[in-house]
């Protein structure tokens, strides 16, 4: 017998509500609705569900869906259930607010079945991969390319940080890390281009953290840096610079090598994963 897979639903409207549970229902999902007077995070504590679809117009008080699905992915018993926010046609803000809070899917109002089914079957693969690979929690950011919204970030990723096994000293470094590398990516990668969105992926592991920043940019060859620092000779990309007009600097990336235990750009130079294991327990 094949194992019912469980869905909440917190949306704002009963019409919609009673639509979308019929559509669950459809494609094999048990639904939980969430009532007026239920708070959406107890019933996901309560039902264990395998996704939660989100309705971007839902508010209770002064909670509304963004805060919710923050909620959500911030805690580490619901930070792998899936969200698909459910949001005004196909409005980018939305998304983009979506996006900002973890949120790992998109359906666009007025929700068609075949859209539905599309999305859960996208949540729950996710979910299934990331299980396989013994992912604690995962969760993604996309901001703009301005040194503010990079410092909320690190704000944000360092209460992350507290609520595991590192260390003071370890947080400290890597938001050090996590700095250099996104300004780096704003600086370089985007050419201070505010509008390109910067991506950083925060995962956590039984062992470690990992954190992978992205940007849009065409990337560059890892092998011909001559304006940064490099380990053989710190300081010879110094000449270079002033030569060029630039301004001093240079070490971001040998800098954020050492802050971290596995430091890795990917094949196009626009992506780079940066781990930090936790101590080991006592």
């Amino acid at each position: 017998m094949a194992m019912v897979r469980r869905a909440v639903l917190v949306v704002g409207n009963a019409a919609m509500a009673e639509s979308l549970a019929r559509m669950l229902s459809e494609a094999g999902f048990e639904p939980f609705v969430a009532q007026p007077q239920t708070d959406p995070v107890d019933l996901v504590h309560a039902h264990h569900p395998h996704v939660v679809l989100l309705d971007r117009e839902w508010k209770a008080g002064d909670r509304d869906a963004l805060e919710l699905c923050r909620t959500l992915k911030y805690q580490r018993e619901t930070n792998l259930v899936p969200v698909i926010l459910i949001t005004n046609g196909d409005s980018s803000d939305d998304r983009l607010d979506g996006v900002r809070v973890g949120a790992d899917a998109y359906l666009a109002r007025p929700v068609r079945p075949e859209d539905l089914t599309r999305a859960l079957d996208q949540a729950t693969a996710w979910r299934r991969e990331h299980e396989r690979h013994g992912l604690a929690g995962e969760i993604r950011f996309r901001i703009r390319s301005e040194f503010e919204y990079l410092r909320q970030l690190n704000d944000m990723l360092a209460d992350l940080f507290a609520h595991t096994r590192l260390t003071d000293k370890q947080i400290k470094e890597l938001r050090q890390a996590v700095h250099e590398m996104g300004g780096n990516a704003i600086e370089w990668g985007h050419r201070r281009n505010a509008d390109l969105p910067l991506a950083v992926t925060y995962r956590i592991y039984p062992d470690k953290v990992t954190l992978i920043v992205r940007d849009q940019g065409p990337g560059f060859d890892r092998n011909n840096l001559p304006h940064a620092a490099s380990e053989d000779d710190p300081v010879a990309h110094m000449e270079y610079r002033m030569a060029h007009n630039m301004r001093d600097g240079g070490f971001g990336i040998m800098m954020a090598r050492g802050l971290v235990d596995e430091f890795a750009y990917n094949e196009e130079g626009n992506e780079v994963t940066l781990v930090k294991r936790f101590p080991p327990a006592e």
